[in-house]
């Protein structure tokens, strides 16, 4: 179980907000323009998304967290913060962190090496967000 500090909270909770406000005035989520600056190579794209500061990623422990809007889902992002493999039950776990009060069964699991990403629906997630 990951255990996060009061900062990763609030962090989380600004997070939630950012997205329950977009999800509810009907505005698309959209990753953030890649950065040189702030990006580092790695395996893939997906692996160093959510480095550049942005409303809508954050940080837990040794983990980063991304948000992005599709159309009726939510797609949410989890890597380790120095682009090494994940599993999928650590991805699970900050997922567990961000909505904990969210169903399993309402979470669709897409695992990778790099990068775990899950998604759920617009409606599920406002009524389980936590912020």
């Amino acid at each position: 179980m990951l255990e996060a500090n009061e900062e990763e909270r609030a962090q989380r909770n600004r997070v939630l907000t950012a997205v329950r406000t977009s999800v509810e005035s009907n505005i698309r989520i959209r990753l953030p323009a890649y950065d040189k600056d702030f990006s580092r190579p790695a395996v893939s794209a997906l692996a160093s998304v959510g480095v550049e500061p942005n409303p809508f990623g954050g940080t837990i422990g040794t983990y980063r967290y991304q948000f992005e809007g599709e159309e009726d889902l939510l797609h949410l992002i989890v890597t380790r913060q120095d682009g090494s493999q994940i599993s999928a039950e650590e991805g699970q776990s900050v997922a567990k962190f961000l909505l904990p009060t969210m169903p399993v069964g309402l979470i669709w699991i897409r695992p990778g090496e790099f990068s775990q990403h899950f998604y759920c629906g617009h409606d599920d997630l406002l009524k389980h967000v936590v912020a």
